[in-house]
């Protein structure tokens, strides 16, 4: 496979940003199998967003040749209250549910290394963690507190404030040519970048878009700047909007990857989906990001409602909604029943292997 179609690969939505193409280029020319990386918080069920969305991109990274890594980051979870701080269950629920959900969905440990954060953290790690927290200023750390959901006002920890240096130090630990997040983890994918440098550790930052909840609005729609007052914009709007992500702590708002069929379409049914509206539209965003990327949307309907519709690609998709050809019910319809098909292989998975939601109490994946 040529660069450039491992580049277009790496590129591909949800993939907003890349900083920069430049260096990935450099990347793919001076390394066959690029490491890469993506960390997660434990804290309970996987939703679309986290689960599915990410699955569909890493496997795009599969196909270019990339070694993927996901990163269970129990200390992390345990800094920011996860799982009530129990760090116990959440280095459990870490190896069992959490890997397990990505396994479900095709991730398993032949295509993908699981590393529990903890269990590499040596000497080396800690010094990392010290020389970033040195070489960063209070006020600077201060205002990457946003990547674990927080705001810079509100109460933190004195663990809370190392937290940012601890996440730059997985990177430079890992030394991985990729790290891969979303758009709300960039501030600390920048302060990462400009150390690196110095530390001889270079990696490219890939961001991708924040799904939003059901309830809408809040699309996660920053353009691919990296500096100067745009990138102060980017900022801003990634802050403003992060509350209106998809978010397993309103489990109303957000599918979860082992969702029954019946859920899937109860949920969707009473998502926001104003007629002839696409910005902020989350049944919009699930067509185009998780449904299209593969296949075409098909809509069926009698013939007295416009008859059934065959959809190409996500532009055609808005511009026929946008001319309100195509009904929120209808189009509701055909991406629950889209998604329902998407999430199977996981829900059969924890049909068959129950004792992983146990670690989170949950006896029945259908409620």
């Amino acid at each position: 496979m040529d660069i450039q179609t491992k580049i277009d690969l790496v590129r591909r939505s949800p993939v907003e940003e890349i900083v920069t193409e430049a260096d990935l280029k450099k990347v793919f020319e001076n390394y066959a199998h690029p490491r890469h990386y993506i960390g997660f918080e434990i804290s309970g069920m996987l939703h679309i967003g986290s689960g599915l969305c990410t699955t569909l991109k890493i496997q795009d990274f599969i196909a270019a040749g990339i070694k993927p890594t996901i990163f269970l980051a129990d200390y992390h979870s345990y800094i920011n209250e996860k799982l009530g701080g129990d760090l116990e269950k959440i280095q459990k629920v870490a190896l069992g549910y959490f890997k397990h959900a990505f396994v479900s969905l095709g991730l398993d440990d032949s295509k993908v290394d699981y590393v529990l954060a903890s269990e590499i953290y040596d000497r080396d790690y800690w010094k990392y963690v010290l020389q970033i927290s040195k070489d960063t200023t209070l006020k600077r750390m201060m205002r990457c507190l946003t990547i674990m959901g927080r705001k810079e006002s509100e109460n933190t920890s004195c663990a809370g404030v190392v937290y940012p240096a601890m996440q730059a130090a997985d990177i430079f630990k890992l030394n991985v040519q990729i790290a891969h997040a979303g758009m709300d983890q960039r501030k600390i994918h920048m302060l990462a970048r400009e150390l690196s440098h110095h530390y001889k550790k270079d990696f490219v930052a890939v961001h991708g878009h924040l799904l939003p909840g059901l309830q809408g609005p809040g699309r996660m729609n920053a353009p691919g700047v990296t500096s100067g007052p745009a990138k102060a914009e980017v900022d801003e709007k990634v802050e403003e909007e992060m509350d209106a992500k998809m978010s397993k702590s309103k489990p109303d708002s957000a599918i979860f990857i082992h969702d029954s069929e019946e859920q899937i379409k109860s949920k969707i049914k009473k998502a926001y989906c104003p007629e002839k509206v696409v910005e902020g539209n989350p049944i919009i965003e699930y067509a185009q990001y998780l449904v299209m990327r593969e296949k075409r949307l098909s809509i069926t309907r009698p013939a007295k409602f416009g008859g059934d519709l065959d959809i190409g690609t996500p532009e055609e998709l808005k511009q026929i909604y946008l001319e309100g050809k195509l009904h929120p019910m209808d189009l509701k319809t055909a991406v629950a029943n889209e998604l329902s098909v998407l999430l199977k292989p996981s829900r059969e998975y924890f049909e068959k292997n129950k004792q992983y939601l146990e670690q989170l109490q949950i006896k029945d994946i259908t409620r």
